[in-house]
């Protein structure tokens, strides 16, 4: 097989970047990481995202892959021989892809409040948070990985809010051992 170009544009601390590095890991895929500056875009990313302008963006020899979520299942598409991320029955793909958009919505809408609201407005947020939290706990059951026995799409979708939870409990008065320890 010839040569890849891969080039990832990221921002460090952008759980959705996070989610495709986790991907190119677990594959074993090799890459050259270009950080991006948010408040001072680069013109290589406007070039590459012209209609988001944002990352992560993939350029795969040449050709720009935009969207985490786009981005991740192209990467397991095209290097498939190892690690799949997806289940490979059409029903527990669409399962896997469900579950993950209401991480990338929902999750995030709602942890954002975390640390941006106050008042009713944040305790609302605090909630529908827990409500989230324990309905991905049920979707994982006693199961080591949402899939099953292996390493899938929704758990390298989850693993970057993981980073996050720190901030929720410091700006956003949220305490997860409360969470995890609440009847149900």
């Amino acid at each position: 097989m010839a040569k890849q170009e891969i080039i990832l544009l990221d921002v460090w601390a952008n759980m959705y970047s996070m989610k495709v590095k986790i991907a190119l890991a677990e594959k074993g895929i090799p890459y050259e990481c270009k950080c991006e500056d948010v408040n001072n875009k680069s013109q290589f990313l406007l070039d590459m995202n012209p209609v988001y302008k944002k990352v992560p963006v993939l350029i795969h020899n040449g050709k720009p892959i935009c969207e985490s979520s786009i981005i991740v299942e192209y990467i397991d598409e095209v290097w498939n021989d190892k690690a799949p991320l997806f289940p490979s029955d059409p029903c527990g793909k669409a399962h896997a892809r469900f579950w993950a958009d209401f991480i990338n919505k929902k999750l995030y809408q709602i942890g954002r409040k975390l640390y941006t609201t106050k008042g009713e407005e944040h305790e609302a947020a605090r909630i529908e948070f827990m409500d989230c939290l324990k309905l991905l706990e049920g979707e994982l059951g006693d199961k080591p990985y949402f899939a099953g026995e292996s390493f899938g799409y929704l758990d390298l979708s989850l693993i970057p809010f993981y980073s996050w939870f720190q901030v929720y409990e410091t700006y956003g008065n949220y305490n997860f051992d409360l969470t995890m320890s609440a009847p149900s």
